[in-house]
């Protein structure tokens, strides 16, 4: 009760910020697919060319994940954030003033994702100063944040009168998200300090040493890309392998969304009610991959439609309370959680490019065997997240009282 006590009031401030910068990124990615048709009639490019467009904020990540992670130890997370939102808001105008030349939009694009990138390498290190035994439960509101991001692109943005006015608008509005960031965002909370700069190779050192680092980085890249690619392959596999029309595909792998919304909630609640992060992870992890396979083999109607739900809530129960265990981990703490972001942020994504791609060339056009084999590795998870030590509320409290 103590320390809920001494936690500030000012987090909030902290994470509706946070929450709008999620909100932005995932938006201004998500209005290229919701505008595709446009989009390739205006740049003249195909199906390949407007997928390359979308993907190029986690491109963006993937080169800046490390360095932004180790920077913002050494020189604090309000700079690193700070440029890479200013990089992200020339992109989103960059996007707008030359929306008919297929270079710059990629450039714009890249651009884009620097604000995100910086943010999520260090997101453990901002949410955990401010929230501590509470960051699984921040991290559920940014994960949802990114959640309805997807929703309110895909449904509202292509109701503005045309493409260059809805890039005008999401660009304008990360203006003044980037303005919010750099007018109320610190390095610490109020009362607290930094901790004695070090050089920036010793950062990455130290997270690089510690294999719950990379533990937490195979579990988190294992998740994130066995549900990216389930997700993003299953419209056409319900089309071509299960009869059902396309639009109706489409909604049923977007229903999944409405899932992962509520998980993003439920899961961060349920371990800080039990004071333990491993037992609950470990069991959902288990049901949720036997769900990912069943639910490809049930018949088509009402049954098929509530399954998908519990689908995306089981699968997304993980995700916030695996990226809240970073400052946790005793040898990494606040003070190295942005470099430790940094290579967690880097190996997933990377999994979530290659692992869907490799899955996809083993097993060409067997849809049944691509979905299992992506539940097979959302099942996988289990093995690093058995390895890592337990991190809940129960065992600090279980730690502190050892050590006095």
């Amino acid at each position: 009760m103590d320390k809920e006590m001494k936690l500030s009031g000012y987090r909030w401030v902290v994470l509706l910020t946070v929450c709008l910068i999620c909100f932005m990124a995932n938006f201004m990615q998500y209005q290229v697919s919701a505008w595709g048709v446009v989009v390739m009639d205006t740049l003249g490019i195909d199906v390949a060319g407007l997928t390359n467009l979308m993907l190029m904020p986690m491109l963006t990540a993937v080169f800046l994940s490390i360095p932004a992670g180790s920077l913002a130890d050494r020189y604090g997370v309000k700079i690193v954030v700070s440029v890479g939102l200013i990089l992200s808001v020339i992109g989103g105008f960059i996007r707008f003033f030359m929306i008919a030349n297929f270079a710059a939009q990629l450039v714009a694009m890249f651009l884009i994702g620097c604000g995100i990138a910086c943010l999520n390498a260090n997101l453990a290190k901002v949410l955990g100063t401010g929230f501590k035994q509470q960051t699984s439960l921040a991290m559920g509101f940014f994960y949802a944040a990114s959640c309805v991001a997807i929703v309110v692109a895909q449904a509202f943005s292509t109701m503005f009168p045309t493409l260059g006015i809805s890039y005008l608008v999401a660009a304008v509005a990360l203006a003044v998200t980037a303005l919010l960031w750099i007018l109320f965002m610190s390095n610490v909370p109020k009362g607290e300090s930094l901790p004695e700069p070090e050089p920036v190779i010793k950062y990455l050192k130290i997270a690089i040493k510690s294999r719950n680092v990379w533990f937490i980085a195979l579990a988190y890249g294992l998740t994130l890309a066995s549900t990216t690619a389930y997700c993003s392959i299953l419209p056409s596999a319900l089309e071509l392998a299960r009869g059902v029309e396309t639009s109706v595909a489409g909604s049923m792998a977007a229903i999944i969304t409405v899932g992962s919304f509520f998980a993003c909630f439920a899961g961060p609640a349920v371990v800080l009610k039990l004071g333990k992060n491993k037992p609950f992870l470990i069991l959902t992890t288990i049901v949720a991959a036997a769900v990912m396979i069943v639910n490809w083999f049930l018949p088509l109607g009402a049954i098929m439609w509530v399954v998908l739900v519990v689908n995306g809530f089981m699968t997304a129960l993980s995700g916030p309370i695996i990226q809240a265990m970073t400052p946790d981990l005793p040898e990494i703490g606040v003070k190295y959680a942005g470099s430790a972001g940094g290579i967690i942020g880097t190996v997933g994504l990377l999994c979530s490019y290659f692992i869907p791609v490799i899955v996809s060339t083993i097993t060409g056009d067997n849809w049944t065997m691509n979905l299992c084999v992506e539940s097979v590795l959302f099942l996988l998870s289990v093995v690093p997240i058995a390895l890592l030590p337990e991190t809940g509320i129960k065992a600090k409290l279980q730690q502190s009282k050892q050590s006095e």
